[in-house]
């Protein structure tokens, strides 16, 4: 039985494209970008253009005089790590420290961070780990329909002082799809002069993003979300925002993230980007007839199905649904036999036997929760496949419902 992959929010597969960019890069640029000799200034060239290319389309300045940031790091989680941690610990509302001398900014007194209830993980453990060091950290509801309580923000900085250092809210959710009102809530923070972080790995590739128009003082991107190669990601920051580094040890990327950086790598994510914005507006088109030809599917043939967001303003390929009277765990293993390959959440939440938190914090009844699963088409996947998937899953839950 051939598989149908649904399970693009955790990975997309590469497209082919990007493969050979990268093959041609591996095979011609193999110097070190730090050096100095003419080799690696040409892996330095290679490096630097595809920065450039991945800037523009994601509307990222790194001319003067504005130098917004793009630092490359492994992933969207290192990426998420370094915006808490490296901006609410250099203390981003002291006038003191300068964005382009990460060693020179102070470490931070204990202060106070706000993210949403329906973070990633990455984001989520980060600020726990602040809330261990004695930082506070306050949370944002959700409505029912999983949109962030934009309400509960301004009086959390509307404190005298003010020791809120960062607030990070995710622009797509990665569980229900669900978009947040990014733009809305960076003006409120940008009032108070608190940086906005945001998590915008589900939504670059996907659907159009513009990090200037956002207003945002951060944004995380990861590669293998939009047909990219695993193994990077970055952290795109504003030139007015310090950032303190995780790791030491390297001048590369200002000393924000030292270590050797990966031509092929960037060239891969840049080829990747590149594709998807030559048919970006057919991208989103095809995506979301997708997800509404499957939603429509389970609905017809299992009527009682829930699906989550679904009056919210969602990402188009993402779909979570409830199947009442049916265990979540219990039905993924059943739809992987029957060769179909889904979620419960997130891919970095796999093996965890805790309830989704986004899904909790929606107010949605446990049983609800439980019999969740999440579903996200790519730009592979086709009619006939959903067509199908549709089929296996009405039959496989009315097996299991006996």
């Amino acid at each position: 039985m051939q598989s149908i992959y649904l399970d693009h929010n955790a990975t997309t597969p590469t497209h082919p494209e990007v493969v050979e960019a990268m093959s041609r890069c591996y095979a011609e640029v193999y110097a070190n970008p730090a050096s100095g000799h003419r080799p690696g200034q040409q892996a330095r060239r290679v490096l630097e253009d595809a920065r450039e290319r991945i800037a523009a389309i994601l509307d990222a300045d790194l001319a003067p005089p504005r130098r917004d940031r793009l630092i490359f790091t492994s992933g969207g989680t290192e990426a998420n790590n370094l915006a808490v941690l490296g901006i609410a610990q250099a203390g981003a509302n002291s006038a003191d420290l300068v964005a382009d001398r990460p060693q020179a900014a102070k470490i931070a007194e204990p202060g106070q961070i706000i993210i949403s209830a329906g973070e990633h993980q990455s984001v989520i453990e980060p600020a726990e780990h602040l809330l261990e060091q004695g930082w506070r950290l306050d949370t944002l509801g959700l409505t029912s329909q999983g949109v962030v309580r934009v309400d509960q923000l301004p009086p959390l900085l509307d404190t005298k002082p003010s020791r809120v250092r960062l607030v990070s809210v995710l622009l797509g959710n990665h569980e229900t799809g669900v978009l947040q009102p990014i733009a809305e809530l960076a003006t409120i923070c940008n009032q108070a002069n608190v940086p906005l972080h945001t998590d915008a790995v589900q939504v670059a590739g996907k659907m159009p993003v513009r990090f200037r128009a956002l207003g945002v003082a951060a944004m995380s991107i990861a590669a293998h979300k939009f047909q990219g190669p695993l193994g990077i990601g970055a952290l795109i920051v504003r030139s007015d925002v310090p950032l303190t580094p995780l790791f030491f040890g390297g001048h590369q990327q200002a000393g924000l993230r030292p270590g050797t950086e990966s031509a092929a790598l960037a060239v891969g994510m840049a080829t990747a980007l590149d594709r998807w914005q030559r048919e970006q507006d057919e991208h989103v088109r095809r995506l979301r007839s997708l997800r509404d030809r499957f939603e429509a599917g389970l609905r017809a043939g299992l009527p009682n199905v829930v699906v989550h967001g679904a009056g919210a303003e969602r990402l188009p390929q993402t779909s979570n649904v409830a199947f009442p009277g049916l265990d979540g765990q219990v039905l993924l293993m059943a739809l992987d036999l029957a060769g179909v390959a889904c979620s419960v959440g997130s891919a970095c939440s796999s093996g965890s036997t805790e309830l989704s938190p986004t899904l909790r914090a929606m107010d949605l009844p446990n049983h609800l929760v439980a019999s969740s699963l999440r579903f996200s088409c790519g730009a592979t996947t086709t009619a006939p496949e959903i067509d199908e998937a549709v089929r296996r899953i009405v039959h496989v839950c009315t097996e299991l419902r006996g």
